[in-house]
């Protein structure tokens, strides 16, 4: 790839910058070569497209311009983020001047410095369109799974993941082994070249592609042996595939329920994050069945306790359970505005079900947590 040392295009500026803010968000926090920390910003007769690559992941957006002449550099893409999140233009020019890309809005004028453009990897073709789903339906359903995987990056099957098709259904799956989080999404339409979609994708580009969705229309999903993307309004990212296979989860869902509480999502998430504030250092809480309610406790001799109690619908034995609050809290997010049902097992360390009825949009979301030895006794 060869600079074109004419470019000069006017491009608006909150599209541009709010595209530059994602594609800064989606570079690698450590950078081996700081080649890779550039964007290429790309003028051409379609208008402005900037773009970026770090090998394993890649980011393109095409916006509209007024473009005066065509060609493509590649600065660094964080200083031109910043520069261009606080403008107040309407519009700014970017023109090379020199060895500098130039960004001139109104009286003010910015000047960065161009970096090799030949040395950059580029980017890899799209792979192939597999199937399309209402944005919607993805980006709430994306948060929660992803935000169930795995940090640690000496387990990477856990750190990803898993989307399936099967009987026209798009399953999302991810595990950190201690939790586990299930999203299935309704496809809208016939997905006859999604029907072997099985891919193993980071979840935490996912998680940062949640935030960035639209809230409407619709999100293309694009995948090959190697690799996967997410397309939409004009922006692709693509990422390498992560080669592990997940491991069969069926398993870890419990038959035998010895206890089942059905409870207003929102408040029983009020009042855990109000527990979690007296977890201790290992973060914990106990939710305790009662008749027409569940205990919330939250203990730590150094910081005190807490006791609220939440109306909930209760069948079976009067159980207690103990659980990483943050792990609740997680769970919870899938189910806002709903009521959630808590399916605990007679087997005091098999994981606890959450789950509700499908919303409007059919997607129906399920969270396995695992629970843990209750805190020390009160001090």
């Amino acid at each position: 790839m060869t600079a074109h040392l004419g470019l000069d295009a006017t491009v608006p500026t909150t599209p541009l910058a709010t595209r530059l803010a994602e594609l800064v968000r989606l570079l690698p926090g450590r950078l081996t070569d700081p080649v890779l920390g550039g964007v290429v910003v790309v003028a051409s007769a379609t208008g402005v497209r900037v773009a970026s690559s770090d090998h394993e992941r890649g980011f393109q957006a095409d916006l509209d311009g007024l473009v005066g002449s065509e060609g493509s550099v590649l600065v660094p893409a964080r200083p031109l983020a910043e520069t261009l999140r606080s403008l107040a233009e309407p519009e700014v020019r970017l023109v090379v001047e020199g060895s500098r890309l130039a960004v001139r809005a109104g009286r003010a004028r910015f000047a960065l410095p161009m970096m090799d453009l030949a040395a950059h990897p580029g980017l890899a073709p799209s792979p192939p369109h597999r199937l399309s789903v209402p944005s919607a339906a993805l980006r709430g359903p994306l948060a929660v799974v992803a935000a169930a995987a795995s940090r640690d990056d000496a387990l990477p099957v856990f750190t990803g993941v898993r989307l399936s098709v099967e009987d026209g259904v798009l399953a999302l799956l991810a595990s950190d082994r201690f939790r586990l989080a299930k999203a299935e999404i309704p496809l809208p339409g016939p997905a006859e070249d999604a029907a072997d979609l099985d891919v193993l994708v980071p979840a935490a580009l996912l998680a940062e592609l949640s935030r960035q969705l639209p809230r409407s229309g619709e999100v293309d999903l694009r995948a090959d042996t190697d690799r996967f993307a997410l397309s939409w309004e004009g922006t692709l990212v693509t990422t390498a595939l992560l080669a592990t296979p997940f491991p069969n989860s069926d398993r870890l869902f419990p038959s035998d329920v010895d206890c089942v509480l059905r409870a207003d999502a929102d408040e029983l998430t009020a009042a855990v994050r109000r527990a979690a504030t007296f977890g201790g250092g290992r973060g914990l809480l106990t939710l305790v069945a009662e008749d027409g309610g569940v205990r919330v406790l939250g203990s730590d001799p150094t910081i005190g306790e807490s006791e609220e109690t939440v109306k909930a619908d209760v069948a079976g034995n009067r159980i207690s359970r103990t659980y990483q609050a943050r792990h609740l809290v997680d769970a919870l997010r899938g189910f806002t505005g709903r009521v959630v049902e808590l399916r605990v097992p007679a087997h005091e360390r098999r994981g606890s079900v959450l789950t509700a009825d499908p919303g409007d949009d059919g997607v129906a979301v399920t969270h396995l947590v695992a629970p843990t030895r209750p805190p020390s006794p009160r001090g």
